[in-house]
């Protein structure tokens, strides 16, 4: 697995730092947050180091498929039971366990940590944040994938990766996470009024109620004009990493 790895100069003190950990959408690497986002900017200022995964495992022994939502770039953040994906596909383990474990023992960085993502990421990181309340402060996402079992990507995954039981799919549904948490991590979600995806796939409205229903402490902001694209994350990603911050100093 690959990951990209931006550290901020305050490391340069001996200071250990926070991380966010980033998890980007369908078809995407672990370089898209860092080329396209800004995010370095306004890290540096915070003292954050930012690591971003790939989104799936790559290689010719992996399993593929032709399609831009399943396979290589397509990993959704579960451990895959179904073969040929249960094989590699572990990328919820490795986003909890293996890449934090290698992290902190390779670089200068505190256990203080924070997730984020976009769209299929931003499922990733509300599932993982929510799923382990101990092991991170906050949690935000742009564009999430938030009602999976209801959705066309959600449901065209999980049946390759986890089969035809539903009620394994819940485990990695947010809106069904946010409905029966009992750990409430603070969050933040954006989404782009514009979003070409918005009905069909991201059906946000379905996370909101479930918020409701827990009175769970979720920020919701819906923006005019702005759609799916990095254009849209660079305009607010500033106030992501402020949020972080806030909630990792404590």
């Amino acid at each position: 697995m690959q990951f990209a790895i931006y550290l901020p100069p305050q490391m340069g003190s001996g200071t250990k730092v926070p991380v966010l950990y980033w998890l980007s959408g369908l078809t995407c690497t672990d370089e898209n947050v860092m080329q396209k986002s800004g995010i370095q900017r306004i890290a540096a200022e915070l003292g954050i180091a930012i690591v971003a995964p790939d989104t799936s495992p790559r290689g010719e022994d992996v399993a593929d498929d032709a399609a831009y939502d399943l396979g290589q770039g397509a990993g959704f953040y579960v451990n895959a039971t179904e073969m040929p994906w249960s094989k590699h596909y572990q990328m919820y383990d490795y986003v909890v366990n293996e890449l934090p474990e290698l992290i902190e023992a390779s670089f200068p960085v505190s256990d203080k940590r924070a997730i984020s993502g976009h769209s299929m990421g931003g499922l990733g990181a509300l599932n993982i944040g929510m799923l382990n309340p101990e092991r991170y402060s906050s949690i935000s996402a742009f564009s999430p994938i938030s009602n999976p079992v209801n959705s066309p990507w959600g449901q065209k995954a999980f049946t390759a990766y986890l089969g035809e039981d539903k009620a394994n799919w819940l485990n990695y549904d947010p809106s069904e996470l946010m409905k029966r948490a009992t750990e409430l991590v603070p969050a933040k979600v954006d989404q782009g009024e514009s979003d070409n995806f918005l009905v069909e796939q991201l059906k946000p409205e379905a996370l909101l109620a479930a918020a409701e229903s827990n009175d769970y402490p979720l920020m919701y902001q819906l923006h005019e004009g702005y759609d799916h694209s990095y254009y849209f994350i660079a305009s607010f990603i500033e106030e992501h990493l402020r949020f972080h911050a806030k909630h990792l100093s404590q």
